[in-house]
């Protein structure tokens, strides 16, 4: 007789084994294997690009007389400068040395650059301000006056960038304005005069003219100091009628190559051919020699920033 027990026990392990060479062979499937472990060119890389510069700086803006009639394109100016991310406010140009004053009190807590802005007197105030700012050894980023009186002050020494925007026939401005013997920042000088649309009383509410220099303002708010390096020749200009209102900031020398004129420079910087002629007196009427000095206008932001390309060599 046949005793069941060892063969009970037998088939019972032999239920046992396939059951776990069954589960060793699911988790053998179930488990990744070294080959299919992601490889790191399937993570994705962080962004390293340098996070933009934050703008920094104080613009203080300044109405001219019977500022709340005549003046509220400085309102509009001061809230598009505020929603660019800068610090703004507009004052009338009567309080001009107390808004000065704290002004410095403040640059000593925290020093940050400094924007002046003045339309009619308030341009008056923005000279005065910078003054003030002269005799406490600090400088000033950017000056802009539209349309300044007459009285006004040559422009100071410590000023960095300066726009003049005027009308030669103004009886109420008209002011075009000379820097002081040794002034080595930059200068731009636009008389409007030919521009009959533009007037006294609107020139500050042009709306051209506004984005422009709320760009100019970005720009000092947001360049390092060795953007601005380099030559700055001063500008003069008669914006002719039938041209943009174009504010560039000074002028900057460069040279003819064999070829060259006036018209293949003026394409080469992409800037209008007006511009160059008028500042380069003379050199229209004569072939221009390899090597010639020819001025052209310039903006802040490097050439090959501001045209996508790099700068044509020389």
């Amino acid at each position: 007789m046949i005793n069941p027990t060892p063969i009970a026990t037998t088939l019972i392990g032999a239920v046992l084994s396939a059951l776990l060479l069954c589960s060793s062979v699911n988790l053998a499937v179930a488990a990744p294997t070294a080959a299919a472990a992601p490889t790191p060119a399937a993570v994705p890389v962080p962004d390293t690009a340098p996070p933009a510069v934050a703008p920094r700086a104080r613009a203080y803006l300044f109405r001219g007389a019977l500022g709340p009639i005549f003046s509220r394109g400085m309102d509009g100016l001061t809230e598009r400068i505020e929603q660019a991310g800068i610090t703004a406010d507009v004052y009338e140009f009567t309080i001009c040395r107390l808004i000065a004053s704290n002004a410095i009190r403040q640059y000593r807590e925290d020093p940050a650059p400094i924007i002046l802005i003045g339309h009619s007197m308030g341009g008056y105030c923005a000279l005065i301000f910078s003054e003030m700012l002269q005799a406490e050894n600090i400088s000033v980023s950017l000056v802009v006056t539209i349309d300044p009186p007459q009285i006004s002050p040559d422009v100071p020494l410590n000023i960095e960038r300066y726009i003049n925007i005027f009308l030669s026939k103004s009886v109420l401005g008209g002011s075009h304005m000379k820097p002081k013997q040794g002034f080595r920042g930059h200068y731009a000088s636009f008389d409007l005069s030919e521009h009959d649309e533009v007037s006294h009383i609107n020139i500050e509410k042009k709306d051209d003219i506004q984005e422009q220099l709320v760009s100019k303002v970005m720009q000092v708010a947001t360049m390092p100091a060795a953007k601005t390096a380099g030559d700055a020749l001063p500008l003069n200009y008669v914006v002719p009628p039938d041209a943009p209102i174009e504010l560039w900031d000074s002028g900057m020398p460069v040279f003819a190559r064999p070829g060259d004129s006036l018209q293949t420079i003026a394409a080469l910087y992409h800037v209008p051919l007006w511009s160059v002629t008028q500042v380069n007196k003379g050199a229209e009427k004569t072939p221009l020699v390899p090597g010639e000095r020819v001025i052209v206008p310039r903006h802040l932001v490097p050439l090959a920033e501001a045209s996508g390309q790099p700068p044509p060599k020389r």
